[in-house]
């Protein structure tokens, strides 16, 4: 009777520890290669972070390091001027909610980012599906870039032009409502339109922006699921409503977040359209003092910068509060392929 020799299958060697995937080392390494590896292991590690510590020490220097000064100097009667501070606990905190003027600010803040963020929205995405659809080939290239345009030009520079614009006597604006045989407007001289006017300037330097990123959003629709629903009969609006809009959800989402934060933070076109002739900056009468505004008057103009520190930290609550409540919505309500 003839035995059979049976030799058990080689087991697959195993991978060389410190690899790109992660594996482990063979059993029978040596001490100096397991060393050797380390070191090599410790040197990448070590040119990774020199590499990123350039960007760390800029976010640390231009973004910790003075917002914790800011949250310091907010619990301290401080001056730029002077040399001697004094804590007060949350003193500034009462004098602001104290101060008329800024539930005014808040009041106008919030009005802004209600009024800036649907119009942002519905008109940046009605602008790129008509580029997107409409607007093909050169000619949509050129489209594009004409509606970017406004986004890179200086906001100062801009917003003087709007200034004549808006000009109560000779500006274009109420030269077309005249033309349509409508009442002519006081525009930024007027406590009801000047915010408004303000406003227009935005939309019309922002929109670019938000247009090239819904662009961008349309473009990663898969084109196959359009074309089947094209086949199956599907009306444009029914398409856009059940398959586009779902798959623009992280877009809108996006542009919803960004300008919330800078519609919290409206800043340059307020102060360069409303000072001069306007009653200062934020006129007339306080119609256009926002949040960021207020901060920059207190501090750099009546020299409060205490009672500003604290005004930024509650400016700052406000923005993060609401970021949460976004993204809170945006986990049940927005759909990720």
């Amino acid at each position: 009777m003839t035995v059979s020799s049976t030799r058990a299958p080689a087991a697959p060697p195993e991978l060389v520890a410190g690899s790109s995937f992660g594996e482990r080392a063979p059993r029978g390494q040596s001490p100096a290669h397991k060393l050797a590896e380390r070191a090599r292991r410790l040197g990448d590690r070590l040119v990774a972070y020199g590499l990123l510590l350039p960007a760390i020490a800029i976010f640390v220097v231009f973004f910790f390091v003075p917002a914790g000064y800011l949250l310091y100097i907010s619990f301290y009667h401080w001056g730029i001027l002077s040399s001697a501070t004094q804590f007060v606990g949350l003193t500034n905190f009462r004098r602001l909610f104290a101060q008329p003027l800024f539930f005014q600010a808040l009041t106008t803040t919030a009005y802004y980012t209600l009024v800036m963020i649907p119009a942002t929205v519905f008109l940046a995405l009605g602008i790129a599906l008509v580029l997107k659809e409409a607007v093909t080939g050169r000619r949509g290239g050129v489209w594009r870039a004409a509606v970017f345009l406004p986004h890179v030009t200086p906001v100062v520079a801009t917003s003087i032009i709007w200034v004549w614009i808006f000009n109560p006597q000779f500006g274009l604006a109420n030269y077309v409502l005249t033309s349509l045989h409508l009442p002519a407007l006081g525009w930024l001289d007027s406590t009801q339109w000047a915010l408004p006017a303000v406003m227009i300037d935005s939309l019309w330097h922002s929109l670019g922006l938000y247009v090239i990123i819904f662009l961008a959003g349309l473009a990663n629709v898969p084109r196959e699921i359009l074309e089947v629903a094209q086949l199956d009969g599907a009306k444009r609006h029914r398409v856009f409503h059940r398959i586009v809009w779902p798959l623009l959800s992280p877009t809108t989402f996006f542009v919803t977040l960004l300008a919330t934060v800078n519609s919290w933070q409206a800043f340059s076109q307020i102060f360069a359209m409303t000072g001069g002739p306007h009653g200062g900056a934020g006129g007339p009468a306080f119609a256009t003092t926002t949040d960021a505004l207020l901060v920059y008057e207190t501090a750099f103009i009546y020299d409060h910068f205490s009672l500003a520190a604290a005004m930024s930290v509650i400016l700052f609550l406000i923005i993060l509060f609401l970021t949460f409540i976004q993204k809170w919505i945006s986990d049940r309500v927005v759909f990720y392929r």
